[in-house]
């Protein structure tokens, strides 16, 4: 195939961004996205030009660094997948693929297409752990009853891999999904109710100083979450909100 890309470039994070062209040809259907990306640096090094900066690691759908805009859908076309899942055969012959980073305050962008996730995780640094003790000599889980929808609930929302699919796609670049996941995880169980009310308050306040916005109601953030992260996971952290203040 032959591919039209327009690729955001940007040398830092004071710098001022632009869209560049690029043309790639022999581009096979069974090519990863990545695989793509790498074969345009090394033929931009080859050519002595800078190569496109990106995110990546685990290429297996896990860690949630290969964020990037993709035809303004995070992720890309296809749903419930990273970009490092998606194929070239999801798209066309002679197709024009615009490519940039996720856009959000909260998510300046470093260099090219990398942006500075780390709000995410000061968000779950101000609540996402338990202080029940899990080393050592600590009681058997089996002996703790939890309803099985509890527990598959829990597990659903741990699932959320903190990629920021979800502040992309939001139109008030809003986290509610991802801290509403990590508030969940912990909500539904009985070890996470210790901190339950300090935990879900500590968060919010947090996430409402890195910067995002508020729930839009619109739910753009589970159609485009390449995990499936349910919405139902927000009216959970609003009704512990809630009643952690109202308990104050």
């Amino acid at each position: 195939m032959k591919i039209y890309l327009k690729i955001w470039r940007q040398k830092d994070a004071s710098s001022k961004g632009k869209i560049v062209d690029y043309t790639m040809n022999g581009i096979e259907g069974d090519m990863s996205f990545l695989e793509m990306l790498d074969i345009l640096n090394e033929d931009l090094i080859s050519k002595g030009e800078v190569p496109i900066e990106f995110d990546h690691d685990c290429r297996e759908g896990i860690c949630g660094s290969c964020s990037l805009q993709i035809n303004g859908r995070p992720h890309g076309p296809d749903r419930l997948i990273t970009v490092c899942q998606l194929h070239m055969r999801s798209f066309k012959d002679g197709d024009t693929i615009v490519i940039e980073p996720f856009r959000a305050n909260a998510f300046p962008v470093i260099k090219d297409l990398i942006v500075d996730r780390n709000a995410f995780e000061r968000i779950q640094q101000a609540g996402g752990f338990i202080s029940v003790n899990t080393s050592g000599r600590t009681v058997d889980a089996n002996s703790i009853p939890i309803r099985k929808e509890n527990a598959d609930k829990a597990f659903n929302a741990a699932a959320c891999i903190g990629c920021g699919a979800c502040v992309a796609a939001c139109k008030n670049a809003s986290a509610m999904l991802f801290t509403s996941a990590k508030v969940s995880q912990f909500a539904l169980l009985p070890q996470g109710r210790i901190e339950a009310a300090e935990r879900v308050q500590n968060m919010v306040r947090q996430m409402d100083l890195e910067g995002f916005g508020n729930c839009t109601n619109t739910g753009a953030c589970e159609i485009e979450c390449p995990k499936g992260i349910s919405l139902e996971n927000i009216a959970r952290m609003n009704r512990e909100y809630l009643g952690a203040s109202i308990k104050g």
